[in-house]
């Protein structure tokens, strides 16, 4: 049927080509949006606008139709004693999906609809492949996610939430630039892999013969210009990390970190907080969101010690070995997940989901976190066996971490040191120790996870909802499992 659509429009263009009629043109001059024309209308006002057809209803000797541009859409009416008996059957040989540039006068119909009277029509993009169907082609979410731009075609509401995204970073920059961070850039490709923990992309570099990871986060390099006095810096970042992918992971993700000298965690409390209300406020225009049918009341903030729930629910505490720590877990039939051996970050950061209630109604701030979590960040004073650090949580997503920036050189290198023997590791970044040996000012840091800050506040439950074009597996590998799935009961939806 497709093939069939195809040579027909094929057909269509190659007559208008032998009647020398300019297709696919340089420029169109577009001097009207669709939503320009339908919130400043006025009669008999001339326009030149242009988009995708998506409707068109010939009546003999006149047709109507719709335009679609990236603000909406906007009906057009062509007759043919206006535009002449050549031009219209010009138009006639236009189909769904063709892009038009089009100029006339703007009048209301009878039921009210601004409208344009069209005195000339361009061609500028014939749509060789029809449309799907809505109600069909796009409730398919693997598709959805594999053609994207055919998802913004016919789905608004898809479009609004990436309108929203672009909205909210460009709402975090104006509110750190109005505080005075400078946003900088830093590499991508490293010659070790630090910062996070995290299982790295390796690339080569055949220049230099070098072997280099993709960045799992900028941290390291961004505290490097704390040491090099930038005292106030950010770095809206891609981040790669070869694990998992699920409704909250995807292997190529966007970070928010943020550094301040002079300031410790609870700084960045006030910051991260200031952040999220600046959304709310500037950007959605509320303080109360729903996600997942579950209402987060943003005036509302609390503070959970992460020490205080693990001795609470699971006799748990901070200087118990890992061996005690399965145990004790053992004793409450949790399932513990492993990570080469050692317990998983994504079971500590589960086990905190579950303590804290999955259906928080309010941000809350997980602090009191064990010091051997966080080789990065400094020790409380009172009880060196807890760090000066926090995790945001908000509709049971961790949202953002933060800490006290640990600036001792000597006890960075031991806590490398400890942490590379304890991943069976020889190689620890000495570059970043050797600036930490210049001086670095005491510090806040904070990571916000852009990807599900957007999936709270535009109310989407899988990450791939919220990015352009999420990580699949190959299309052929996907149509080969589905061949061979067992059919019957026993076949369930896969995570998307």
């Amino acid at each position: 049927m497709i093939d069939e659509i195809m040579e027909q429009r094929i057909k269509k263009l190659e007559e208008l080509t032998r009647d020398k009629i300019s297709v696919y043109v340089s420029r169109f001059p577009k001097t009207h949006s669709a939503a320009w024309i339908r919130n400043n209308f006025r009669e008999k006002e001339t326009v030149c606008s242009a988009g995708r057809i998506m409707a068109l209803r010939a009546h003999g000797k006149s047709m109507f139709g719709d335009i679609k541009d990236t603000t909406g859409r906007v009906q057009f009416y062509i007759k043919q004693d206006v535009v002449g008996e050549e031009n219209f059957a010009f138009a006639k040989k236009l189909d769904m999906g063709d892009i038009v540039g089009l100029s006339g006068e703007l009048f209301m119909t009878h039921t009210q609809e601004p409208t344009v009277l069209v005195k000339s029509i361009q061609l500028l993009a014939k749509g060789l492949r029809p449309l799907p169907e809505k109600w069909h082609g796009l409730k398919d979410v693997e598709v959805r996610y594999r053609k994207r731009y055919l998802d913004l075609i016919a789905n608004d509401e898809v479009r609004d939430v990436f309108v929203l995204r672009s909205k909210i970073v460009k709402g975090i920059r104006a509110f750190l630039d109005e505080k005075d961070y400078l946003e900088v850039e830093t590499p991508m490709m490293h010659p070790l892999a630090g910062g996070a923990a995290g299982k790295p992309f390796q690339t080569h570099l055949d220049a230099l013969g070098l072997d280099l990871f993709l960045r799992i986060a900028p941290e390291l390099y961004l505290k490097k210009l704390l040491v090099g006095n930038l005292e106030r810096v950010y770095e809206i970042n891609r981040s790669f990390r070869n694990e998992g992918i699920s409704t909250r992971h995807n292997p190529e993700f966007t970070m928010l970190e943020v550094y301040t000298a002079y300031a410790d965690y609870k700084d960045m409390m006030d910051l991260v907080k200031g952040i999220v209300l600046n959304i709310a406020d500037t950007v959605v225009g509320k303080r109360e969101l729903t996600y997942r049918d579950q209402k987060i009341d943003l005036n509302t903030w609390e503070e959970v010690s992460f020490a205080g729930l693990m001795k609470e629910g699971f006799d748990i505490n901070p200087d118990d070995s890992e061996l005690v720590w399965l145990e004790k877990l053992k004793k409450k039939n949790i399932k513990v997940e492993l990570k080469d051996g050692k317990i998983s970050r994504t079971f500590i950061l589960n086990l905190i989901s579950d303590c804290i209630d999955i259906k928080a109604d309010h941000p809350v701030f997980i602090t009191d976190i064990y010091t051997e979590l966080c080789p990065l960040a400094k020790k409380k004073k009172d009880n060196p066996l807890l760090s000066e650090r926090f995790e945001l949580f908000m509709g049971g997503m961790e949202i953002a971490n933060a800490y006290s920036e640990l600036n001792d050189p000597r006890e960075q290198r031991e806590r490398f040191l400890q942490q590379a023997n304890d991943e069976g590791n020889t190689t620890i970044d000495e570059d970043f120790v050797e600036a930490l040996e210049y001086g670095m000012p005491p510090a806040g840091g904070l990571g916000i996870g852009i990807d599900r800050l957007v999936m709270l506040f535009a109310n989407q439950s899988s990450i791939k909802d919220v990015i352009l074009f999420p990580q699949l597996k190959p299309e052929a590998e996907k149509k080969a499992e589905e061949t061979t799935a067992p059919a019957g009961p026993e076949t369930k939806e896969k995570e998307q």
